[in-house]
């Protein structure tokens, strides 16, 4: 394994795909390959959802995506790290983030996999906007650490 493992980060409007994120991170020395969905659910609090909407200013987004996996590669011994986030429209069903991280070992990818998306969600620019059947709300993760929409 080298020092520093592999990265690779996305913020697109595009449908994500958990396969091309798992080749990504996928080496003949790591034994382990751990993955997260984050899809859009038709449901919270009760209230029905109808699709989710995210913003981010890319450049930015990537960046910080690029830092959360550089310290995720310094705590744990992964070979490899790959994060995708939508913007835009995604509809219930559909993914909105994917992460993929492999390891010699599964304990390093699967912690390092669940650290990057809390991470994430508490430190990158992305913002979300709910739909639900009677209205919309923006929607601040309870991880973040006082991230708001600039524009809104």
């Amino acid at each position: 394994m080298s020092d520093k493992p592999q990265i690779w980060v996305q913020v697109t409007d595009q449908p994500l795909g958990l396969e091309e994120l798992t080749r990504k991170v996928a080496s003949d020395s790591a034994g382990a390959i751990a993955t997260f969905s984050g899809v859009t659910r038709n449901s919270f609090k009760g209230k029905a959802v109808t699709k989710l909407e995210y913003e981010a200013y890319v450049p930015m987004a990537e960046k910080q995506l690029q830092e959360v996996c550089q310290r995720a590669g310094s705590q744990w011994q992964v070979q490899g790290l790959a994060v995708a986030h939508r913007t835009g429209t995604v509809l219930v069903g559909e993914a909105s983030v994917v992460i993929a991280a492999s390891s010699a070992h599964r304990k390093d990818a699967l912690e390092a996999c669940a650290w990057v998306i809390d991470e994430l969600k508490a430190t990158v620019p992305i913002w979300k906007r709910e739909y639900f059947a009677d209205g919309s709300v923006w929607k601040e993760n309870a991880e973040s650490r006082g991230l708001t929409p600039s524009s809104h």
